[in-house]
């Protein structure tokens, strides 16, 4: 296996594990806790270097997952005082633990070279060399193989726990009320969320991986309402970003990683204008029916106040306010509908709109 390729499945493998976990967080509304435990892990990850005298990649995923599974549960512990709410908890929390990480380094590893924009930013095109040997026998990328590995981990979680997962976020009392245990499926996926930070956090770096867990997730979000297309859908716009994103990156001579996560945030961007259901172009034109469909009635209306009598354009303008443009769309729509009929500029009812009128009146009347 070549570089690219190396390059790209990592990219994927990163996107994909951060959006499955990612979807429960923006569901569960808990987007800001994945920002937390990616600077919240630093200290597990040196407590690990400290214990195993070097870099381990199993200490490295039990200091880090240790160091999630803190975060979740001070966070936690100080929203049930009921004096800090969530947003204030995660940012009493989780500064408090990058800043003991960052002591630690300091004081004891002092001599340690450690790379701030890697930590931050990361640097994907170094996947190839971080090869994983076991026993003299080389099996490859290391980011690749245990984003791989939690990819799968991931998925296993979700398609066994699907049922649990889905009733657990949407109506925790009632997952309770059945026999599941919402505090154990939470900090389960609190404990993925760790494992997927930590194994993303030197392919990607500590800030992407918040992009890559959150962005894809919330562009499912805009594009569906059931759960299980989202989990999809979320997978594939982060797929997508990965891909896209190296080839642009490739293109133009810029980061791997900063350019996946501007295009997971153009594809964001999309979904939020053009979305059928919550894009801004979709709601902007269900507001403009509305404004036409409320405009008809109240021209049906005002004209049957004038039964025997017709209405000029010029006298509908101006008792209702209208410009000519805005008054022609509506006398068109409302002649498409046949309630209004235009002689001469002379606008009056027709039979079917002195029914809409009366329709209208009956539902504007108070019930008794």
């Amino acid at each position: 296996m070549n570089a690219e390729q190396t390059i790209l499945l990592t990219g994927v493998f990163a996107a994909s594990s951060c959006a499955l976990v990612g979807s429960f967080l923006v569901l569960r509304k808990m987007a800001m806790m994945a920002d937390a435990i990616s600077h919240a892990i630093l200290p597990g990850l040196v407590l690990a270097y400290f214990l195993a005298n070097g870099p381990n990649l199993v200490f490295g995923v039990l200091g880090a997952s240790l160091a999630g599974l803190t975060t979740v549960f001070l966070v936690e512990g100080l929203q049930r005082t009921g004096r800090v709410k969530s947003d204030a908890a995660i940012g009493i929390v989780f500064p408090a633990l990058f800043a003991l990480g960052t002591f630690m380094i300091s004081r004891y590893f002092a001599n340690v070279h450690l790379d701030a924009d890697a930590v931050l930013f990361g640097e994907i095109a170094f996947a190839p060399f971080d090869r994983l040997i076991v026993a003299g026998v080389d099996y490859g990328s290391q980011p690749m193989i245990v984003l791989g590995a939690i990819t799968v981990l991931n998925l296993a979680l979700i398609l066994f726990f699907y049922k649990e997962l889905k009733v657990a976020t949407f109506d925790p009392g009632l997952a309770a009320a059945i026999g599941f245990s919402p505090v154990m499926l939470h900090y389960g996926l609190m404990t993925a969320v760790s494992m997927t930070t930590v194994g993303a956090f030197s392919a990607v770096g500590a800030i992407l991986v918040v992009a890559l867990m959150i962005v894809p997730a919330a562009t499912a979000y805009l594009l569906t309402d059931r759960l299980a297309l989202m989990i999809g859908l979320s997978v594939g716009s982060g797929v997508v970003s990965a891909v896209s994103g190296y080839y642009l990156a490739v293109l133009i001579d810029v980061s791997i990683s900063g350019m996946m996560t501007v295009t997971a945030g153009a594809l964001f961007g999309l979904a939020a204008l053009f979305s059928p259901s919550h894009g801004l172009v979709a709601r902007a034109i269900r507001r403009s029916k509305l404004r036409e469909r409320f405009a008809a009635d109240l021209l049906v209306m005002h004209l049957s106040h004038h039964r025997t009598a017709a209405e000029t354009f010029d006298s509908l303008a101006a008792e209702l306010n209208w410009s000519p443009s805005w008054l022609e769309r509506v006398v068109n729509r409302s002649t498409q509908e046949d309630t209004i009929q235009v002689e001469s500029e002379a606008v009056r009812l027709t039979d079917n709109g002195r029914l809409a009128a009366d329709r209208i009146a009956a539902s504007l009347e108070p019930a008794r």
